[in-house]
């Protein structure tokens, strides 16, 4: 490949990453969340606790059984939840295999989702707003005087 089409590519990934990709329904973190919702109300983390699950359809038709009936997203979601088929939400952030990280531990820990997440309460579409690498890592470790030698996020499991 010349370097033109190499740099090309390189953009189309990058604004890719940046806006986003295409979720199967619609949602919007920032309403749902004015409504005093929280993160962990719709996202529970399971054992061993390293990763928050998407939240069961059957979830949100406790409300939605009641609330925009005719949209034809919810019609869709109402389906799933029927049929008991998850949706298949796009993961947004994603850490390379080579990186241990419990989402519990930085719960327990009171990090507030926001620090690696971005402003999620304000968003009605959730994009990467927040370069989750060694560096940004390091560095709020450093800031809350957590462990920040290799084998903290790199050891084996």
């Amino acid at each position: 490949m010349t370097p033109v089409v190499l740099r090309f590519s390189g953009l189309l990934l990058l604004a890719f990453e940046l806006c986003g990709q295409q979720q199967p329904l619609p949602y919007s973190h920032k309403t749902h969340l004015a409504l005093g919702l929280e993160c962990k109300t719709c996202h529970k983390n399971p054992d061993p606790g390293e990763l928050m699950e998407y939240p069961p359809e059957s979830l949100c038709m406790s409300c939605h059984r009641a609330i925009k009936t005719d949209s034809p997203h919810i019609k869709k979601l109402a389906a799933a939840a029927t049929e008991k088929k998850p949706i298949p939400w796009v993961r947004v952030y994603r850490l390379p295999p080579f990186v241990y990280f419990s989402h519990r531990v930085h719960a327990e820990a009171r990090a507030a989702c926001e620090t690696c997440h971005g402003p999620v309460r304000e968003r009605d579409v959730i994009t990467k707003q927040v370069a989750n690498d060694m560096r940004f890592c390091m560095t709020c470790h450093t800031a809350s005087k957590a462990r920040n030698d290799c084998a903290a996020c790199h050891e084996e499991r």
